[in-house]
């Protein structure tokens, strides 16, 4: 079994405290095996807020760790280091690879470099991106869970939201879920959630699901959501997968408010409803 915990958009800089201070219990009290950092590490990519980042991280005490930039994470005043060096300062704590890639026998974990110094906020996926990602899922064992990270999302659940979409989104989703993608895993807006991709792409023939993290410890918060985290559960050859979401509640640190178990589509028959709507049970706390 493996359980992997996403960490989106802490925007270190603007860090709650106490926040924090509850993290990294509830990392201790839980011990997943796979950190994942989905962007917007920091706030304004100064090295002081990556140092802090990397001591956080740190502390989690995850013994494995893989992150992508968000578009936060590139200088945005410091137009020489944005156009020169961009990512400086994020590989100075986080390393060179901007698109890591794990692959066990229960997960196959594949992170998208969505960032482009010459935009201030939106992402892009690029063609060979798509290309390039496609055949490594169709590479994937069976028994592996398939979760494809990017910063910026695939899909939105609000009209106010469309214009984050990361460019690319429609061809990025339809090549991946046809190669065997089965989480989509994204942040950037500050709006959990975990919803099948078939609500917005209807015409997608497999189940794969749409899983966005929320703000981890910022106070950038939205107005009716806390600050939370996903924790995802596999079992190699189980057929499904569990993605519960934990909010900060206060003093009592993190509580799950919601629990989602997703069965894998593993079908060689792509076209029938069940695989269409995308197979799922869903609980809230």
């Amino acid at each position: 079994m493996s359980v992997l915990l996403q960490v989106s958009d802490p925007h270190f800089g603007t860090q709650v405290d106490e926040v924090v201070e509850a993290l990294v219990a509830f990392a201790k009290d839980k011990r997943p095996d796979v950190l994942m950092l989905s962007g917007d590490i920091t706030q304004r990519a100064r090295r002081e807020q990556f140092l802090a980042a990397r001591a956080f991280c740190d502390r989690l005490g995850i013994g494995v760790e893989l992150a992508v930039p968000g578009n936060h994470d590139i200088a945005l005043f410091d137009v020489f280091t944005r156009v020169v060096a961009p990512y400086r300062h994020y590989r100075e704590s986080f390393g060179n690879d901007l698109e890591p890639v794990l692959d066990t026998p229960d997960l196959l974990v594949i992170g998208v470099n969505c960032t482009r110094p010459w935009r201030h906020k939106h992402g892009e996926i690029s063609k060979a991106q798509i290309r390039r990602i496609s055949d490594r899922l169709a590479r994937a064992g069976t028994g592996q869970l398939r979760v494809v990270v990017t910063h910026q999302p695939v899909d939105v659940p609000t009209g106010s939201d469309e214009n984050n979409l990361v460019r690319g989104h429609a061809d990025a989703v339809h090549a991946w879920v046809e190669a065997g993608a089965d989480i989509l895993m994204g942040g950037h807006i500050h709006l959990p959630f975990i919803r099948p991709l078939a609500q917005r792409y209807p015409e997608l023939r497999r189940a794969a699901w749409c899983v966005q993290g929320g703000t981890a410890v910022s106070h950038r918060v939205r107005a009716d959501r806390p600050n939370s985290v996903n924790l995802v559960t596999h079992v190699a050859n189980s057929g499904q997968a569990v993605v519960e979401r934990w909010d900060f509640a206060g003093e009592g640190g993190f509580e799950c408010g919601e629990r989602v178990e997703l069965v894998l589509d593993r079908s060689t028959n792509h076209g029938s409803d069940r695989t269409r709507q995308g197979a799922y049970r869903e609980s809230h706390s």
